[in-house]
Protein backbone atom coordinates (compact mmCIF):
# COMPACT_ATOMS: atom_id res chain seq x y z
CA UNK A 1 0.00 0.00 0.00
CA UNK A 2 1.90 3.30 -1.32
CA UNK A 3 1.32 6.65 -1.87
CA UNK A 4 3.77 9.51 -2.28
CA UNK A 5 4.14 12.97 -2.99
CA UNK A 6 6.19 14.53 -5.90
CA UNK A 7 7.83 17.57 -3.63
CA UNK A 8 11.32 19.41 -4.16
CA UNK A 9 13.63 20.32 -1.62
CA UNK A 10 12.90 18.57 0.99
CA UNK A 11 14.21 15.01 2.19
CA UNK A 12 12.04 12.10 3.90
CA UNK A 13 13.23 9.13 5.50
CA UNK A 14 13.83 5.78 2.80
CA UNK A 15 14.50 3.36 5.84
CA UNK A 16 17.13 4.45 7.83
CA UNK A 17 18.31 6.72 5.47
CA UNK A 18 17.23 10.42 4.72
CA UNK A 19 16.89 11.45 0.81
CA UNK A 20 15.73 13.77 -1.17
CA UNK A 21 11.94 13.41 -1.16
CA UNK A 22 11.31 13.19 -4.84
CA UNK A 23 14.17 10.43 -5.24
CA UNK A 24 11.94 8.89 -2.30
CA UNK A 25 8.72 8.86 -4.54
CA UNK A 26 11.34 7.01 -6.94
CA UNK A 27 12.41 4.19 -4.74
CA UNK A 28 9.33 3.68 -2.75
CA UNK A 29 7.45 3.14 -5.85
CA UNK A 30 10.47 0.45 -7.23
CA UNK A 31 9.66 -1.41 -4.17
CA UNK A 32 6.07 -1.94 -4.46
CA UNK A 33 6.40 -2.49 -8.04
CA UNK A 34 8.53 -5.15 -7.16
CA UNK A 35 6.63 -6.70 -4.03
CA UNK A 36 2.68 -6.26 -5.65
CA UNK A 37 2.47 -9.87 -6.61
CA UNK A 38 3.50 -11.43 -3.38
CA UNK A 39 2.33 -8.58 -0.87
CA UNK A 40 -1.13 -10.05 0.57
CA UNK A 41 0.89 -13.53 1.25
CA UNK A 42 3.70 -11.50 3.01
CA UNK A 43 1.55 -9.55 5.00
CA UNK A 44 0.00 -12.57 6.29
CA UNK A 45 3.43 -13.81 6.78
CA UNK A 46 5.16 -11.28 8.50
CA UNK A 47 2.03 -11.01 11.04
CA UNK A 48 1.43 -14.60 11.27
CA UNK A 49 -2.25 -13.22 9.80
CA UNK A 50 -2.90 -10.68 13.09
CA UNK A 51 -3.28 -7.79 10.12
CA UNK A 52 -6.60 -9.01 9.20
CA UNK A 53 -7.65 -8.43 12.87
CA UNK A 54 -6.38 -4.99 12.38
CA UNK A 55 -8.22 -4.27 9.45
CA UNK A 56 -11.31 -5.58 10.88
CA UNK A 57 -11.18 -3.73 13.84
CA UNK A 58 -9.90 -0.66 11.67
CA UNK A 59 -13.06 -0.79 9.58
CA UNK A 60 -15.64 -1.11 12.12
CA UNK A 61 -14.12 2.29 13.62
CA UNK A 62 -14.78 3.74 10.16
CA UNK A 63 -18.18 2.43 10.39
CA UNK A 64 -19.17 2.70 6.62
CA UNK A 65 -22.73 3.68 6.16
CA UNK A 66 -24.88 3.51 3.07
CA UNK A 67 -24.83 6.22 0.91
CA UNK A 68 -21.65 7.21 1.71
CA UNK A 69 -18.64 8.04 -0.44
CA UNK A 70 -15.69 6.66 1.14
CA UNK A 71 -11.99 7.00 -0.12
CA UNK A 72 -9.46 4.38 0.72
CA UNK A 73 -5.96 6.30 -0.28
CA UNK A 74 -3.16 3.78 -0.14
CA UNK A 75 -5.63 1.41 -0.71
CA UNK A 76 -3.14 -1.07 -2.64
CA UNK A 77 -4.74 -4.50 -3.76
CA UNK A 78 -8.39 -3.82 -1.78
CA UNK A 79 -8.22 -5.77 1.43
CA UNK A 80 -9.69 -2.45 3.02
CA UNK A 81 -12.55 -1.24 0.52
CA UNK A 82 -13.89 -4.78 0.13
CA UNK A 83 -14.32 -4.53 3.84
CA UNK A 84 -15.45 -1.23 3.32
CA UNK A 85 -18.12 -2.30 0.60
CA UNK A 86 -19.65 -5.34 2.44
CA UNK A 87 -20.34 -3.33 5.79
CA UNK A 88 -21.77 -0.56 3.60
CA UNK A 89 -24.08 -3.10 2.07
CA UNK A 90 -24.97 -4.57 5.20
CA UNK A 91 -26.45 -1.78 6.46
CA UNK A 92 -28.66 -1.15 3.20
CA UNK A 93 -30.08 -4.01 3.90
CA UNK A 94 -30.96 -3.08 7.15
CA UNK A 95 -31.94 0.21 6.88
CA UNK A 96 -32.30 1.04 3.34
CA UNK A 97 -30.19 4.06 1.19
CA UNK A 98 -28.26 4.66 -1.32
CA UNK A 99 -25.24 2.12 -2.61
CA UNK A 100 -22.26 3.56 -1.02
CA UNK A 101 -19.16 4.53 -3.10
CA UNK A 102 -15.89 3.53 -2.42
CA UNK A 103 -12.78 4.54 -3.78
CA UNK A 104 -9.30 2.76 -3.97
CA UNK A 105 -6.48 4.94 -4.76
CA UNK A 106 -3.53 3.77 -5.16
CA UNK A 107 -0.03 6.00 -6.05
CA UNK A 108 1.43 2.24 -7.90
CA UNK A 109 0.04 1.12 -10.34
CA UNK A 110 1.76 -2.69 -9.85
CA UNK A 111 -0.60 -2.80 -6.76
CA UNK A 112 -3.95 -1.54 -8.38
CA UNK A 113 -3.13 -4.38 -11.35
CA UNK A 114 -3.05 -6.95 -8.41
CA UNK A 115 -6.02 -5.56 -6.37
CA UNK A 116 -8.29 -5.90 -9.52
CA UNK A 117 -7.00 -9.12 -10.56
CA UNK A 118 -7.89 -10.24 -7.17
CA UNK A 119 -11.63 -8.98 -7.62
CA UNK A 120 -13.46 -6.26 -6.04
CA UNK A 121 -17.40 -5.67 -4.81
CA UNK A 122 -20.05 -3.31 -6.46
CA UNK A 123 -19.19 -0.44 -4.86
CA UNK A 124 -15.43 -0.21 -5.29
CA UNK A 125 -14.26 1.59 -7.96
CA UNK A 126 -10.19 1.70 -9.13
CA UNK A 127 -7.60 4.73 -9.59
CA UNK A 128 -3.98 5.55 -9.34
CA UNK A 129 -3.18 8.44 -8.06
CA UNK A 130 -1.05 11.21 -5.26
CA UNK A 131 -2.04 11.05 -1.93
CA UNK A 132 -0.60 14.37 -1.80
CA UNK A 133 -2.25 15.55 -4.74
CA UNK A 134 -5.68 14.43 -4.34
CA UNK A 135 -7.55 14.04 -7.74
CA UNK A 136 -10.88 15.15 -5.92
CA UNK A 137 -12.81 18.48 -5.24
CA UNK A 138 -12.63 19.60 -1.81
CA UNK A 139 -15.27 18.59 0.85
CA UNK A 140 -16.11 16.06 -1.51
CA UNK A 141 -16.18 12.56 0.49
CA UNK A 142 -17.57 11.16 3.57
CA UNK A 143 -14.66 9.35 5.18
CA UNK A 144 -10.99 9.08 4.43
CA UNK A 145 -9.28 6.26 5.23
CA UNK A 146 -5.47 5.27 4.56
CA UNK A 147 -4.01 1.89 6.13
CA UNK A 148 -0.09 0.70 6.69
CA UNK A 149 0.60 3.29 3.90
CA UNK A 150 1.01 6.94 5.11
CA UNK A 151 4.35 6.06 6.28
CA UNK A 152 5.54 5.49 2.60
CA UNK A 153 4.77 9.22 1.79
CA UNK A 154 7.48 11.79 1.12
CA UNK A 155 5.60 14.41 3.19
CA UNK A 156 2.96 13.30 5.40
CA UNK A 157 1.65 17.11 6.66
CA UNK A 158 0.55 17.76 3.24
CA UNK A 159 -0.73 13.90 2.44
CA UNK A 160 -2.73 15.26 6.34
CA UNK A 161 -3.45 18.34 4.84
CA UNK A 162 -4.88 16.72 1.49
CA UNK A 163 -7.35 14.44 3.29
CA UNK A 164 -8.39 17.62 5.55
CA UNK A 165 -9.11 19.28 2.19
CA UNK A 166 -11.63 16.54 0.53
CA UNK A 167 -13.28 15.56 3.21
CA UNK A 168 -17.06 16.97 3.93
CA UNK A 169 -18.07 18.99 7.01
CA UNK A 170 -18.37 16.30 9.62
CA UNK A 171 -15.96 13.91 7.56
CA UNK A 172 -14.22 11.03 9.10
CA UNK A 173 -10.30 10.58 9.24
CA UNK A 174 -9.14 6.88 9.67
CA UNK A 175 -5.33 5.81 9.96
CA UNK A 176 -4.48 2.40 10.51
CA UNK A 177 -0.30 2.05 10.90
CA UNK A 178 2.58 -0.02 12.18
CA UNK A 179 2.87 2.30 15.62
CA UNK A 180 5.33 2.05 19.07
CA UNK A 181 4.43 -1.09 21.08
CA UNK A 182 3.82 0.62 24.36
CA UNK A 183 5.84 -1.90 26.34
CA UNK A 184 9.17 -2.96 26.53
CA UNK A 185 8.55 -7.04 26.18
CA UNK A 186 6.48 -6.41 22.99
CA UNK A 187 9.15 -4.01 22.15
CA UNK A 188 11.97 -6.07 22.39
CA UNK A 189 10.22 -9.45 20.97
CA UNK A 190 8.73 -7.34 17.87
CA UNK A 191 11.68 -5.73 16.94
CA UNK A 192 14.14 -9.70 17.12
CA UNK A 193 11.35 -10.61 14.58
CA UNK A 194 10.95 -7.53 12.80
CA UNK A 195 14.79 -7.11 11.90
CA UNK A 196 15.64 -10.98 11.96
CA UNK A 197 12.96 -12.57 10.39
CA UNK A 198 11.03 -10.37 8.07
CA UNK A 199 13.72 -9.54 5.93
CA UNK A 200 14.76 -13.44 5.52
CA UNK A 201 10.81 -14.39 4.85
CA UNK A 202 10.73 -11.83 2.25
CA UNK A 203 13.81 -13.34 0.15
CA UNK A 204 12.54 -16.56 0.36
CA UNK A 205 9.18 -15.88 -0.73
CA UNK A 206 9.12 -13.10 -2.67
CA UNK A 207 13.39 -13.07 -3.70
CA UNK A 208 13.42 -9.58 -2.57
CA UNK A 209 15.28 -9.15 1.10
CA UNK A 210 15.81 -5.44 0.29
CA UNK A 211 12.31 -4.65 -0.07
CA UNK A 212 11.64 -5.81 3.33
CA UNK A 213 14.28 -4.73 4.79
CA UNK A 214 13.08 -1.19 3.91
CA UNK A 215 9.93 -1.85 5.36
CA UNK A 216 11.07 -2.61 8.28
CA UNK A 217 13.05 0.14 8.99
CA UNK A 218 10.20 2.51 7.82
CA UNK A 219 7.90 1.29 10.50
CA UNK A 220 10.60 2.30 13.48
CA UNK A 221 10.84 5.81 11.37
CA UNK A 222 7.19 6.08 12.01
CA UNK A 223 6.45 8.63 14.58
CA UNK A 224 4.88 7.33 17.80
CA UNK A 225 1.32 7.65 18.86
CA UNK A 226 1.04 10.94 20.54
CA UNK A 227 3.28 12.57 17.65
CA UNK A 228 1.21 11.41 14.94
CA UNK A 229 -2.03 12.29 17.10
CA UNK A 230 -0.33 15.68 17.34
CA UNK A 231 0.48 16.27 13.27
CA UNK A 232 -3.09 14.99 12.68
CA UNK A 233 -4.53 18.14 14.70
CA UNK A 234 -2.62 20.17 13.20
CA UNK A 235 -4.00 19.23 10.11
CA UNK A 236 -7.65 20.59 11.33
CA UNK A 237 -8.57 17.42 13.19
CA UNK A 238 -10.67 17.48 15.66
CA UNK A 239 -11.51 15.15 18.41
CA UNK A 240 -8.34 12.77 17.29
CA UNK A 241 -8.01 9.36 18.96
CA UNK A 242 -5.77 6.97 19.57
CA UNK A 243 -6.58 3.05 19.50
CA UNK A 244 -3.81 0.88 20.21
CA UNK A 245 -3.48 -2.62 18.63
CA UNK A 246 -1.70 -6.07 19.75
CA UNK A 247 0.06 -3.90 22.83
CA UNK A 248 0.77 -0.68 20.18
CA UNK A 249 2.17 -2.93 17.31
CA UNK A 250 -0.20 -0.94 14.89
CA UNK A 251 -2.81 1.42 15.79
CA UNK A 252 -5.48 3.66 14.56
CA UNK A 253 -5.85 6.98 14.88
CA UNK A 254 -9.24 8.74 14.06
CA UNK A 255 -10.61 12.30 13.91
CA UNK A 256 -13.11 14.44 12.47
CA UNK A 257 -13.15 17.40 9.97
CA UNK A 258 -15.53 19.57 11.84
Amino acid sequence: MTEQATSSGKTSSFGFRDVDATEKVRMVRGVFDSVASSYDLMNDLMSVGVHRLWKDAAAAKLNPRPGEIILDVAGGTGDMARRYAKMARAAQQRRGGEDASIIVLDYNAEMIMAGVDKGGEPEMSWTVGDAMALPLADASVDAYSISFGIRNVADIPQALAEARRVLKPGGRFLCLEFSRPTTAPVRKVYDAWSFKAIPRIGGWVADDRDSYQYLVESIRRFPDQKTFKTMIEAAGFSRVTVTNLSGGIAAIHHGWAI
